[in-house]
């Protein structure tokens, strides 16, 4: 199996795709039994998905192995949440399980900040569950605890060069 180090954006037509990776993005802690499927459809979840593609933040990226689709990375500003401004895009991200901690999340996370970057924007924000071992890759990529509740932080990376103290809500 052999691995596509180099991202490429998502075309419009594989844009269903999203609900995949929605799906797979939940967090599911050891022991506790998967969500139905159906959960992608509730209001709070379709906001990440739903006309992806067709708004003027709308940022994605894919991982390809094989010539298949196996991870994507997400952005786009929405009431969502990890939302902490109207012009700061949230981010999303998964891969299918059998490409986890294999160096592919990593990538797709770089390629992610280094396009939002480019594209001028000052930060990037996400919402993690505490237990989440993505915590440590978010951390890696210069993502910082914005703002804690009992289960989740809310995440920011500064991408601008003048970076300014954050300033939770």
């Amino acid at each position: 199996m052999e691995y596509i180090k180099v991202t490429r954006e998502m075309r419009l037509e594989e844009t269903p795709l999203l609900d995949d990776f929605l799906y797979e993005a939940i967090f599911i802690p050891e022991g506790v039994a998967a969500p139905p499927r159906s959960i992608i459809e509730n209001e709070d979840l379709q906001v990440y998905v739903k006309n992806f593609g067709q708004m003027p933040d709308d940022r994605c990226l894919v991982a390809v192995c094989d010539g298949k689709i196996v991870g994507a990375v997400w952005t786009r500003i929405m009431k969502d949440y990890g939302n902490i401004a109207d012009d700061t895009p949230s981010l999303a991200m998964s891969l299918y399980k059998g490409y986890r901690h294999k160096g592919i999340g990593t990538e797709l996370l770089k390629s992610m900040l280094q396009l939002l970057r480019k594209d001028g924007y000052k930060q990037v924000s996400l919402s993690v569950q505490k237990a989440n071992y993505a915590v440590r890759l978010y951390r890696k990529a210069g993502f910082e605890v914005w703002k804690e509740t009992p289960d989740e932080y809310i995440m920011v990376c500064r991408l601008a060069e003048n970076r300014l103290p954050l300033q939770p809500l």
